[in-house]
């Protein structure tokens, strides 16, 4: 079971791209609260203690709605371009022992066999778990792999409790023999790592 974070939050009636610039520059976010057949319910949160909270995906907080608590989840967060800002955060309310879809970023460990080379396919898979214990990334190990094998959504091997959503036939990851320009990456890293060889024009 996650640690839920406590966020205080307000609600607003005022909306705009100007209401919403000034909500910023008070080191503030917009957000909204949608779920369980409920009108979506439009909060501020405060800046600092949410770009915390946000670090990691769907992430669950407590949003303390002037004095009224609900269990809500991090779904989708509006970044600025450039700037490190949260524009605005969409949240997910959700009830303990709940299940929920979410997306889970792969990751992959281990080493392919040395002749053969991998590429992810997929970065993210969906996956239904419990609201307050989504894992925060599916592991794949690679350890034995070898050129021609395939590890598909099917293939996956999931925490206990959670299940895969994304279709079973969903190539995940796949491992092949390397192509010459897999081979030529590899020269051009080994040359620099050496010097490589000097232009007759420049010796």
């Amino acid at each position: 079971m996650v640690d839920t974070i406590r966020i205080p939050a307000t609600t607003r009636s005022d909306f705009g791209k100007g209401y919403a610039r000034r909500i910023r520059a008070n080191n503030q976010i917009p957000a909204v609260v949608y779920g369980h057949g409920a009108e979506p319910q439009h909060v501020v949160i405060p800046g600092h203690e949410t770009m915390l909270a946000v670090r990691h995906s769907n992430a669950v907080l407590e949003l303390d709605v002037e004095g009224s608590t609900q269990l809500v989840m991090v779904k989708d967060v509006q970044r600025h371009a450039t700037r490190p800002e949260i524009l605005h955060i969409d949240l997910l309310a959700v009830r303990r022992g709940e299940k929920v879809e979410v997306e889970i970023p792969v990751h992959v460990i281990g080493e392919v066999d040395p002749t053969a080379v991998h590429n992810v396919e997929e970065n993210t898979l969906t996956v239904e778990a419990d609201a307050l214990n989504v894992p925060e990334a599916i592991t794949i190990n690679l350890d034995g792999h070898g050129a021609g094998d395939h590890v598909y959504a099917a293939d996956v091997r999931l925490p206990e409790g959670v299940t895969m959503v994304s279709d079973p036939e969903l190539l995940v990851v796949n491992v092949s023999e390397p192509t010459v320009q897999d081979l030529g990456e590899e020269t051009a890293v080994e040359g620099g790592a050496t010097g490589g060889v000097v232009p007759e024009n420049e010796a």
